[in-house]
């Protein structure tokens, strides 16, 4: 039935088309077998004229309801008698005011609010009554059953402009309320762009230390090779000093590259990062704000690449900020390090209230949809996978995989 319907609202012809049909066949019934001599041919070719008016209404509404209001006056002028076909006008002072352009609507409203006070004016000026003596006579009426009937022949085709009317505001307020929603989710995907922007900046920063770090060790082993070295062939210092040469050159164009990434420097720029041996300490803050968490390694600890060491740590860090801010009261989490042979495994779980599907499909669960895209931004940076969603029986679950070369 949904898909009927779907169909239906996608193809609005076939309905007015069906409608078209029934008015087609009440108006072309004989009329008791009576023949009304040229009014009735009139009336005959009125019958078919709108209901093809009608099955076309939608795509010309001016030109139909322009086209039917012309043909009502006629009807008038000529004193053809309305019949059943007579129901296509309060059709088509529905669609004057939900199609039509402003001026045809305002005929719409003029000709529904005059067809009464001309179809009694024209068709039915005098009613019939009895005398004392039996004979009927044609008695005019009463001003004030004049102003009741043509206010009634007038009623329904108000009430259909008001219904039209109403259907185009409320055709308009669903059309505001895509747009809207259009620009906000154009503005969501901007602010992505922006968090995930600042995230790389982030990263940059942090990376400064990771690379820095190792290019100062190798430059002090290259300085202190060359000062080792100096009862050893001039060549060798000579290349040892190349390669003092060259980190310190290394190191100073990294961090121009990374200044271009940043767009400001921050005082603890130059701060060690931490690592999967900071953990404990991570822990130990969280469960000193209230969160009860469990902490377990398995594999054979070793020794990882920092961008590993870090990325393992700030996923832990966002993941237990997370379940302190969504998890409710009386929350327990649990992390897990796994140290295989090719692959680095983290599990972060909790048996809180989870999240939302919204929040997932925003890209984070921090209110701004940052929080798990810079995760996925930090595993994507080590060639990893995340896995994200509800936990089996309530709570939530990130699974990080980082890959690692074999160990030793």
């Amino acid at each position: 039935m949904h898909r009927l319907n779907a169909w239906l609202r996608r193809h609005p012809m076939v309905v007015d088309a069906a409608w078209a049909s029934i008015v087609l066949f009440l108006g072309v019934l004989p009329d008791n077998g009576s023949n009304h001599g040229w009014r009735y041919g009139v009336q005959l070719a009125i019958a078919v004229v709108l209901p093809l008016l009608m099955v076309v209404r939608r795509r010309w509404p001016d030109a139909t309801v322009a086209t039917a209001a012309a043909i009502g006056v006629g009807q008038v002028a000529l004193d053809v008698d309305p019949a059943i076909s007579s129901i296509a006008y309060l059709v088509f002072a529905y669609t004057g005011a939900a199609f039509a352009s402003t001026w045809v609507s305002r005929l719409a409203l003029a000709a529904g609010l005059s067809a009464g006070p001309l179809v009694f004016w024209r068709l039915h000026p005098t009613k019939t009554q009895l005398d004392g003596e039996g004979n009927i006579l044609q008695q005019p009426y009463h001003l004030g059953e004049s102003v009741v009937i043509t206010l009634l022949m007038s009623t329904p085709f108000i009430l259909c402009w008001a219904w039209g009317r109403l259907t185009r505001v409320r055709r308009a307020y669903l059309v505001e309320l895509e747009d809207r929603a259009a620009r906000l989710e154009r503005e969501r995907d901007a602010q992505s762009k922006v968090a995930v922007a600042a995230e790389r900046a982030r990263i940059a920063r942090e990376l400064h230390d990771v690379v820095a770090h190792n290019v100062s060790v190798m430059i002090v082993q290259a300085d202190g090779a060359a000062y080792v070295l100096d009862n050893s062939p001039q060549q060798a210092k000579q290349a040892l000093s190349t390669i003092a040469s060259t980190g310190r050159q290394a190191l100073v164009e990294m961090r121009r590259l990374l200044g271009v990434l940043r767009t400001a420097d921050t005082a603890d720029e130059y701060m060690p990062q931490p690592g999967v041996e900071e953990l404990p300490e991570l822990l130990d803050q969280v469960r000193t704000a209230g969160l009860q968490v469990d902490f377990a390694t398995s594999g054979d600890p070793r020794e990882l690449p920092r961008g590993v060491e870090l990325t393992v740590y700030r996923i832990v860090q966002e993941a237990l900020t997370n379940v302190r801010k969504h998890g409710g009261p009386d929350v327990h989490a649990r992390v897990a390090v796994d140290f295989g042979e090719r692959e680095l495994a983290v599990l972060i779980e909790d048996d809180g209230r989870g999240t939302t599907d919204e929040q997932l499909s925003s890209g984070g669960t921090d209110g701004q949809g940052h929080g798990l895209i810079g995760m996925r931004e930090r595993v994507g940076m080590v060639s990893g996978s995340l896995d994200i969603g509800p936990r089996p029986g309530g709570g939530f679950r990130i699974r990080a995989v980082l890959p690692l070369k074999a160990a030793h």
